[in-house]
């Protein structure tokens, strides 16, 4: 369905043929008119369905200029997930002059106290931080005809529900809700029973998010292999833009400095850090100038990026649905995505239960050799060089060249710089990666999930090359940044100290 058909106005037409989008996604041509009409709404879908504009259109539509107060609230879990909610809100309301104003956690409250004061429209924060100028009488909630709760079982899970409740006491009884999470867990509907009017529900389920297009693979592999394997399929896969998943931010750290030791374009995220940092961070890795982000679950939540090619699950995740989640980064507006995970010998039964919630059997992938994988970074430089040799600027270098040639033989010329353009064998660049607690055993059940025709090692991982290099020529490891920084406080998850993860 075309946007022409969902009854916006022409303002918000012309601000999203800017942005690029040309139809609907499923869930805004189900939710948008309804929002429109006044209704509350439960939204249920995976993240990159476009949500942010589900709601965000009707709401930007509703917004009248001439009234000074907070009239739409969205509550996010993550800071990241709010700030892009912010930015996205501003670029559809551009054309409407919409004030749209983000509070969180990690950052200075008095500047966000002097932003209030420009009287925003719309206020997006996270838990934490808007009990904190509620507490504080920075915001006033009560004229909001609008509430979104975004994400809503990921705020459970952060412990953010006393949170939640005691804002929404802050709102007019009057107001529209709009409820939006991947899952509905007890609580979620009990919020919908207790706080919502006759709420509409839409279901976009998660299948027709993960199995269309995004292919899903596995390794068998114990914790101390699963690093080593990695590398290789780097190499061998070559993938555009990469996020790796880690358990805990002690491995986050350890993964993206031994990405970085070994010559990849590599960071990490998590909640230890400062805002300031994990901003560059994600700008650098949605420019294109970042080609390998390790995060962990939470600080990834929400994140929407474009053009992620490959999702590596290096721990996997110990419920099925944090799996949607992250799959769900790749595989986006048409493009083909690949999902690969890496499970020890003890943690099948947390396979087999993640394959009966998306309905699809994940494939064994087998590990590539050390040939294989440098025959991928050969095939990936000789890519490359290809694309440097038909850059026109090349004939500024005709001279030069040419004197090299008659003091150098040509293949030695061709071969210094294939070394340059790859990375020394992994046995060269040891890397440790402190084993984790491997995950508790689920108790087994009586399934036929599994029948005996199921195949082992078909898929070739070579069949899913493509894309530029991901990592670095040994000559410009010195581009590469630090991937740490200094946190301030650590990150607890049920309590308000990791709300603003």
């Amino acid at each position: 369905m075309k946007f022409g058909e969902l009854g916006l106005s022409n303002s918000l037409l012309k601000a999203i043929k800017r942005s690029g989008y040309e139809e609907a996604t499923p869930i805004q041509e189900q939710t948008i008119p309804m929002v429109l009409n006044g209704d509350d709404v439960i939204g249920q879908a995976q993240t990159g369905t476009g949500k942010t504009a589900a709601f965000g259109l009707p709401i930007l539509e509703h917004i009248d200029p001439q009234n000074p107060a907070i009239q739409a609230l969205i509550i996010s879990p993550t800071r990241e997930l709010a700030i892009q909610t912010q930015e996205e809100l501003y670029r559809l309301g551009k054309d409407k002059r919409a004030k749209v104003q983000v509070v969180y956690g990690g950052a200075d409250i008095r500047r966000q106290i002097k932003s209030l004061k420009h009287q925003p429209e719309i206020l997006v924060g996270t838990p934490g931080r808007l009990r904190d100028h509620i507490r504080r009488h920075t915001v006033d909630l009560s004229q909001i005809n609008t509430l979104v709760l975004d994400e809503a079982d990921e705020m459970l899970n952060m412990g953010f529900l006393e949170d939640i409740e005691a804002i929404i006491n802050e709102t007019p009884a009057t107001r529209q809700t709009l409820l939006f999470s991947a899952t509905m867990p007890p609580e979620i509907k009990r919020i919908g029973m207790q706080f919502m009017k006759e709420p509409k529900t839409v279901r976009i389920q998660a299948q027709e998010l993960t199995t269309d297009l995004v292919d899903q693979y596995y390794v068998r592999a114990r914790d101390y292999e699963k690093f080593d394997i990695m590398t290789r399929l780097i190499d061998v896969q070559d993938p555009d833009l990469t996020i790796v998943f880690g358990r805990t931010k002690r491995r986050v750290d350890e993964l993206s400095k031994g990405l970085t030791a070994r010559g990849y374009n590599a960071a990490g995220i998590h909640g230890d850090l400062t805002q300031d940092r994990r901003t560059k961070i994600m700008k650098r890795f949605k420019e294109g100038k970042l080609d390998i982000l390790v995060a962990t679950d939470v600080a990834a939540r929400g994140l929407d990026i474009s053009g992620v090619t490959h999702v590596y699950n290096y721990d996997i995740p110990s419920d099925p649905d944090s799996y949607v989640h992250r799959i769900g980064r790749t595989g986006r507006a048409g493009h083909h995505g690949v999902s690969l995970t890496f499970v020890t010998p003890n943690e099948m039964d947390y396979l087999h239960e993640i394959e009966k919630l998306t309905k699809v059997r994940m494939l064994p992938l087998k590990p590539p050799t050390e040939e294989e994988a440098f025959k991928g970074q050969l095939a990936s430089a000789v890519s490359e060089i290809d694309e440097l040799i038909a850059q026109p600027s090349t004939q500024r270098y005709a001279d030069a060249a040419q004197k090299l040639l008659e003091t150098h033989d040509a293949l030695d010329l061709a071969a210094a710089l294939l070394n340059d353009m790859t990375k020394e064998a992994a046995s060269q660049v040891p890397v440790k990666i402190t084993p984790e607690r491997p995950l508790p055993r689920r108790k087994r059940r009586q399934s036929s999930y599994r029948g005996s025709s199921y195949r082992h090692g078909n898929s070739s991982h070579r069949s899913y090359r493509g894309g530029k290099r991901t990592g670095q020529s040994k000559s410009r490891r010195s581009y590469r940044e630090d991937s740490h920084g200094n946190g301030r406080r650590g990150f607890n998850i049920r309590r308000r100290g990791g709300q603003e993860q």
